[in-house]
């Protein structure tokens, strides 16, 4: 196992982290015996950063994970967990919310503390119920060692935010199909050079690039000198990029976090040849002519005077239609779009056809006629009672999660 020292906390972090999204289930809910013994198997061969959420399995993750870590086990471990937003109204709430994390995770501290899934609105309201003032209190009592954000916004929102407080670390969605949307690589650059450790979520973007791929990009790892399964092409190009501390990678089957952790032992930057990064240069190519909508989500159509968010609009569409994911793309349609976690509606109706985002698509996409697509796509009957019930689904949610933590 090779670690990067992330220069902030000082900590020397395993290159592969493990990420409690995903662990096997059987009929009762998480399978414990064998997700036991998966974390303890990569423990025990060097993995160090340990990832989890409080809404990960229905609430579920945290406590397995406390129970997980006993007998030892913490004390080998950097263990990070997040800070819903949706379920925070108050200061209150929040002060609340992590003492019942450190309960149900029986440890007296969280080494990597997150606010959860920010982007621009979920930020700004969790700045004025007082989050950063949380922050530093939980440092100084010594209930949390380290700050820090896992993200889903756009570019401009990542800056202002990596600006706005002294965060040790941050957690990005980075892959070979992610340097142009979201943060992106010029994000993770940004928050390198500002000696933040970016750790990276969905480096195999949900299973898609360690699985079945389109013909054209499967013929091209095959025609390479370099035998490499997709997984470790996909792996070796992160590692490659000295910015990257950590890749979370969500390991639910003994033999995936069998070849993970073997391909950490050569994770070191800067150490794949020109040949194989021209592979990987073609596989990106190939992948970007193959989408839908041919947005590269450089931004420079927002904002948007109607509040369409419309890199999102088309990253959802494209992840739908080129990549296969109609699971995620519903499940992104309704939370970055709808409103429905309380930030502001950006779903692509809402586009009055007013043209500016005309003058400034370098790509020079017709963007209200696509918008049209997304829409018939996505604002389906179904997705609108979805939408509809949201708020008062998430309110009800709201409740029942702080309930179970009291």
């Amino acid at each position: 196992m090779l670690y990067r020292k992330a220069k902030k906390s000082g900590d020397h972090l395993s290159i592969l982290g493990f990420g409690c999204m995903r662990l096997p289930q059987n009929n009762q809910g998480i399978d414990a015996p064998r997700a036991t013994r998966q974390l303890h198997d990569a423990i025990d061969h060097g993995v160090n950063y340990i990832d989890t959420a409080l809404p990960y399995h229905s609430g579920a993750s945290e406590p397995f994970l406390g129970q997980v870590l006993q007998h030892g086990y913490r004390d080998k471990v950097f263990l990070a967990t997040k800070l819903p937003h949706w379920l925070v109204r108050s200061r209150e709430d929040m002060d609340r919310i992590l003492r019942a994390q450190l309960k149900r995770l029986r440890t007296d501290h969280i080494d990597y503390y997150l606010l959860h899934s920010l982007e621009k609105g979920s930020w700004n309201k969790m700045v004025q119920l007082g989050a950063l003032s949380l922050l530093d209190n939980a440092r100084t009592q010594g209930l949390i060692r380290h700050a820090g954000f896992s993200f889903h916004g756009d570019y401009d929102t990542f800056t202002t935010i990596v600006d706005s407080y002294d965060w040790a670390m941050c957690m990005i969605q980075y892959s070979l199909l992610d340097e142009a949307i979201q943060a992106g690589r010029r994000g993770l650059l940004y928050a390198a050079e500002r000696d933040l450790a970016v750790m990276v979520m969905e480096p195999l973007r949900g299973g898609l690039l360690a699985g079945r791929m389109p013909r054209e990009i499967t013929d091209i790892y095959a025609a390479s000198a370099t035998t490499m399964t997709p997984a470790a092409w996909a792996l070796r190009w992160l590692w490659n990029q000295p910015e990257v501390s950590v890749v979370v990678s969500g390991m639910n089957e003994e033999a995936h976090i069998k070849e993970n952790i073997a391909l950490a032992d050569l994770g070191e930057p800067n150490t794949l040849s020109n040949d194989e990064l021209d592979v990987l240069h073609r596989v990106k190519h190939t992948f970007a002519e193959l989408l839908a909508i041919p947005c590269t989500g450089c931004g420079y159509c927002m904002p948007c005077p109607a509040g369409v968010n419309i890199p999102a609009c088309f990253e959802i569409f494209n992840t739908r239609h080129t990549y296969k994911d109609n699971d995620r793309a519903r499940i992104f349609y309704i939370t970055r779009l709808t409103g429905v976690t309380g930030t502001d509606k950006a779903y692509p109706s809402l586009c009055r056809d007013c043209g500016q985002c005309l003058e400034h698509c370098p790509q020079h996409l017709d963007i209200p006629a696509l918008l049209q697509q997304v829409a018939k796509d996505f604002e389906t009957p179904p997705m609108k009672l979805i939408a509809w019930l949201g708020r008062p689904l998430v309110r009800l949610y709201r409740w029942w999660s702080l309930r179970r933590l009291r």
